[in-house]
């Protein structure tokens, strides 16, 4: 290991250190200076030459950015985690072949997914799909990819589909740490719908093609529709645990 990308590793170890003991503003101050530094390496994108260290450069520069992506999340910063996920991608691409399938690319890949979805980013939604598709032939057969795909789905019928994952979200545990990745978004859609039913254009209030009925107070939770689909999400979602290695948020 040359030294550039020991110094890498030595950074990127405080780094973990302060992500374990939940530091996440000395994550925050941390991040720029290791991204700086894997900036420096000519194996990234986007010159992707064919250095001595290429594949263990990927390999670090690939499991900072997931760590920026989880951490976007710890932070409640959405502008981030796009911004993360964006540079992320591409090491998911550049790594295709040269390294181990990432045990959380699925899993990230299924919430961008969930983000487009509450940004009602419908095209790039499709888009994303597509290139998942090319990446991989059974990437739309994986559990949080497929779970994304059929939330969608379930977004677009007739009769309060969305209201109903509005209502799923309710269900969902205040213990377990983890369920705060997926959370932190239908909290967004839930100010989404806040915001239309506030100021409601005439007629049938609509978002992309969902319509919405007001919803019924008694309507038991096993009635609900998407519940199914966001609790598969959310149990996608528990997996992300891996990354930081706690049982318990704070």
């Amino acid at each position: 290991m040359d030294a550039p990308l020991q110094e890498v590793h030595l950074n990127f170890d405080i780094f973990r250190k302060a992500f374990e003991q939940k530091d996440f503003n000395a994550c925050t101050e941390l991040l720029p200076k290791l991204k700086t530094m894997i900036a420096q390496m000519r194996s990234l994108p986007p010159m992707y030459e064919a250095t001595p260290n290429a594949v263990g450069e990927l390999a670090v520069a690939r499991d900072i950015y997931e760590h920026a992506v989880v951490l976007s999340l710890k932070t409640e910063d959405e502008e981030a985690f796009e911004r993360d996920f964006l540079q992320l991608k591409q090491y998911y691409y550049a790594g295709y072949g040269r390294l181990p399938p990432s045990p959380q690319e699925d899993l990230i890949l299924g919430l961008n997914l969930l983000r487009l979805l509450v940004q009602n980013k419908t095209d790039e939604f499709h888009t994303e799909l597509e290139l998942l598709a090319c990446l991989s032939p059974t990437a739309l057969d994986n559990p949080c990819i497929k779970h994304a795909v059929e939330l969608k789905q379930s977004l677009m019928e007739e009769g309060g589909a969305y209201i109903s994952v509005l209502l799923a979200r309710q269900t969902m545990p205040d213990d377990i740490s983890t369920y705060t990745y997926a959370r932190y978004f239908m909290d967004l859609l839930e100010k989404t719908i806040r915001d239309q039913e506030a100021d409601p254009p005439e007629g049938d209030v609509k978002y992309d093609a969902a319509f919405f009925e007001k919803a019924k107070e008694s309507a038991p939770c096993k009635e609900i529709p998407s519940l199914q689909f966001i609790n598969q999400m959310l149990s996608c979602a528990t997996k992300l645990g891996q990354i930081d290695g706690s049982e318990n948020d704070s």
